[in-house]
């Protein structure tokens, strides 16, 4: 594994050119990092798109619901385990690294039909996928960490947060293109093997402009520490730590013994039962309930999506400007104003404050999900930052997600809607006095006034 070691700069950038370095590469390595990301969206969930055609081959909805599952289940052990590999590696090639081993088996599935014949194996193929798609976010993090300071992080991070909207929404229309071109033109493949590939060779060609954009830290370059460029420093002491870790010093002395890291952790099941409680639930609420055609309720579905776009840039200034780089004050206000929208969602009978309620819901609830993921990086020295956001990650994923399927359906099931909301509501409230025990928290320290 040495080709992952992160490199080493030969020599100094001449102090007159500092300041121009800094400012042309801090650019190149963010809209590397931004598309590099966006290039992860493209090839995660092509899956859902091929599942009707699927279905019309003779699977069940629970035998692919099944194998679906694999990617959630793989992506939020990925996203810790391949956090401590990425904080020991350099970001310019492990993070094309994960992206092109995403692409090399959305090719198998789209080049090998017998893959698509056996649950078993697009169970397997679906956990790879999940798993390489864990390799995105952590060097993304570890890169963020070294090159923008603590209090310009949030306004970054929140714009590069954008690219899983972006890659998500390009998916799709890309995936049905792929299928239109195999369907007219090649006629010994199945039509929908072209969700699978064309995304894959879009993908690859986005990992080659992400090795070439992306510089693993500013000293790598040659650069000062980004501390010290902007004279804006993590903890009063004004340690940097540097020097590149061992996986156990920073899971032993970094992130599994930092309270903070636990607090946020926690924070982040009740931030993504709120997301999935509502995100995932809404069109079944909406035609059961209010009645709302299937049609309106996609469209109520887009709306809540859409608005988490502009809310999350809106969340990492508020942090930033606002705050002055503490993220639990942002957090808190964010999760106390959503439960007063989640009451609206609830109660609301009119068609046009239903979709308001969830417009604002989706404005309000993505922004703590990334104010968690970047209090993680915030709260641990840059070298151990992508296992920390791994550790939250994880708990969102296979506590707060799972719990908003499973829990929220037996809840419903048994108790009623009315029930459901309440509890989404109440884990807005425990989501925000969980952000509120962070509430002086900047960087890795805690100021007194």
């Amino acid at each position: 594994m040495n080709f992952l070691t992160p490199p080493v700069a030969k020599k100094k950038v001449e102090t007159n050119k500092i300041d121009p370095t800094y400012k042309k590469l801090r650019w190149q390595v963010f809209f590397g990092i931004f598309i590099g990301y966006a290039g992860y969206y493209l090839l995660r969930n092509n899956f859902s798109i091929v599942m009707p055609k699927l279905i019309n081959e003779g699977f069940s909805k629970t035998q692919l619901g099944f194998a679906f599952s694999a990617v959630s289940i793989a992506y939020g052990f990925s996203k810790f385990f391949m956090g401590i590999v990425s904080d020991r590696s350099n970001a310019r090639i492990f993070l094309p690294l994960g992206l092109i081993l995403t692409a090399l088996i959305n090719l198998a599935f789209g080049f090998i039909p017998i893959l698509t014949k056996s649950i078993t194996s697009m169970f397997i193929l679906l956990f790879l996928i999940g798993w390489f798609e864990g390799m995105g976010w952590p060097p993304s993090g570890r890169v963020i960490t070294h090159w923008y300071s603590v209090s310009e992080r949030g306004s970054w991070t929140s714009v590069w947060n954008v690219a899983h909207n972006v890659g998500g929404a390009l998916m799709a229309p890309l995936a049905v293109v792929g299928i239109a071109f195999f369907a007219s033109n090649i006629s010994s493949m199945k039509s929908y093997n072209g969700a699978f590939i064309i995304p894959a060779l879009v993908g690859i060609v986005i990992a080659v402009i992400a090795y070439i954009l992306i510089r693993d830290t500013p000293e790598s370059q040659g650069l000062p520490p980004i501390e010290e460029y902007k004279d804006d420093y993590s903890n009063e002491e004004h340690v940097m730590y540097e020097k590149e870790l061992t996986a156990k010093e920073i899971l032993f002395k970094y992130v599994l013994n930092n309270k903070w890291v636990w607090i946020i952790a926690c924070a982040n099941i009740f931030v993504y039962f709120v997301r999935y409680g509502i995100e995932n639930w809404a069109p079944a609420y909406l035609t059961e309930v209010r009645h709302i055609s299937l049609a309106s309720s996609s469209g109520s579905y887009f709306l809540y999506e859409i608005a988490g776009i502009p809310g999350t840039i809106f969340a990492g200034w508020v942090s930033d400007k606002l705050f002055k780089g503490r993220r639990g004050p942002a957090g808190f206000s964010f999760m106390l104003v959503v439960t007063f929208f989640v009451f609206m969602y609830w109660r609301s009978t009119n068609i046009m404050m239903v979709n308001i309620a969830l417009f604002m819901i989706g404005f309000l609830i993505y922004g703590p999900v990334m104010l968690i993921g970047l209090q993680a990086l915030d709260s641990v020295p840059k070298k151990a930052a992508g296992t920390a956001a791994g550790l939250t990650g994880l708990f969102g994923y296979l506590f707060g997600s799972v719990a908003a399927n499973a829990i929220m359906g037996v809840i419903v099931d048994h108790l009623g809607w009315n029930s459901g909301f309440i509890t989404v509501m109440a884990s807005c409230l425990i989501a925000a006095g969980l952000f509120a025990f962070t509430w002086n928290l900047r960087g890795q320290e805690v100021i007194k006034s």
